[in-house]
């Protein structure tokens, strides 16, 4: 009898235990929803003064002053927007090169390699890369790259201007360089989820390698690299010291990515130990909130779409 007994008990505390075991998890789950929403009440509560001050005009003009009490941000969005896009437009197709050489190109063993290096790039504190654009990347642009762009292609707006150094452009290849390992790593898994079966397919009709990549490995991945590259421009969105340290900090708007510039997270860095006033803080906090729902709208968007391919036809994982 005692054996008997003994059986529901076990189940019973089984049971209970999975329960709690439930029970805790969903909390750690919930706990971070939490605080995320706690993070935006807290800044939209911060930002008040100055959406009550400026309202719309806050995103649509371009005065800073801190000692009339003016904030316009629309230089700070702009320097963002225009850093991310184009240091995401030359961030891609390297990666996407990389990812394929990796996965479809390279041997096995040289892969095994070569991933794990790409990846470490990630690591890398963005301080370091900071320094090392403002120690090397910088002085290289001023003295080669820019005068090269200026007597060569000066006739295009984008590239008209003296040579800086310190510039829109240094800091569009400084978030190329950090973007790169993320894309790269996300697009590498991407392309090791498509089945074998579909390239040996396309081998099977006589196809090359490279017409296997195109027809066969890139249109089943296309919806997941595109998730990567939205997350690498999130990344980009949200990064501070190294385009901090690279893009020169003037709050003005230039066609010419050789000035200066400014971007959101910067000015949120430079200034908000400073600020004095209660509507200069309200103002830096604004951009934060901006930046932060900005950055939350991009990674969705970019799970979406990595979610689109794991649920897909053909099960990519």
């Amino acid at each position: 009898m005692l054996t008997k007994n003994a059986k529901p008990i076990q189940r019973e505390k089984r049971i209970n235990g999975d329960l709690i075991f439930r029970w805790v998890t969903a909390l750690f789950a919930l706990s971070i929803l939490a605080i995320l929403a706690l993070m935006l009440f807290e800044m939209a509560r911060q930002s008040l003064p100055a959406l009550e001050t400026f309202g719309w005009k806050f995103v649509t003009t371009s005065e800073w002053d801190a000692v009339g009490g003016v904030f316009g941000a629309l230089p700070y969005i702009y320097g963002s927007v225009v850093s991310s896009v184009f240091a995401l437009l030359l961030a891609t197709p390297l990666s996407i090169g990389a990812a394929l050489f990796i996965t479809e190109i390279c041997p096995k063993r040289w892969g095994a390699i070569i991933a794990p290096l790409v990846e470490l790039l990630a690591a890398i504190p963005s301080v370091i890369y900071g320094l090392w654009g403002v120690l090397v990347m910088a002085p290289w642009l001023q003295s080669t790259v820019e005068p090269w762009l200026i007597e060569h292609l000066g006739f295009i707006p984008l590239f008209q201007g003296a040579p800086y150094g310190v510039s829109m452009l240094a800091a569009i290849f400084i978030l190329m360089i950090m973007v790169v390992p993320i894309i790269t790593s996300i697009t590498k898994e991407v392309l090791l989820a498509v089945p074998q079966n579909q390239k040996e397919a396309a081998i099977a009709l006589g196809a090359t390698r490279w017409e296997t990549i195109r027809t066969a490995i890139l249109p089943y991945g296309k919806s997941g690299i595109l998730g990567a590259a939205i997350l690498g421009l999130g990344r980009a969105v949200g990064e501070t010291m190294a385009v901090t340290m690279v893009i020169g900090n003037a709050p003005k708007i230039s066609l010419s990515l050789l000035a200066p510039a400014y971007t959101m997270p910067s000015v949120i860095a430079n200034e908000f130990a400073e600020a004095t006033t209660k509507l200069h803080s309200s103002a830096l906090m604004e951009i934060g909130l901006i930046l932060l729902i900005v950055t939350l709208i991009i990674n969705a968007l970019a799970r979406l779409l990595i979610w689109s391919v794991s649920k897909g036809p053909g099960g990519a994982a």
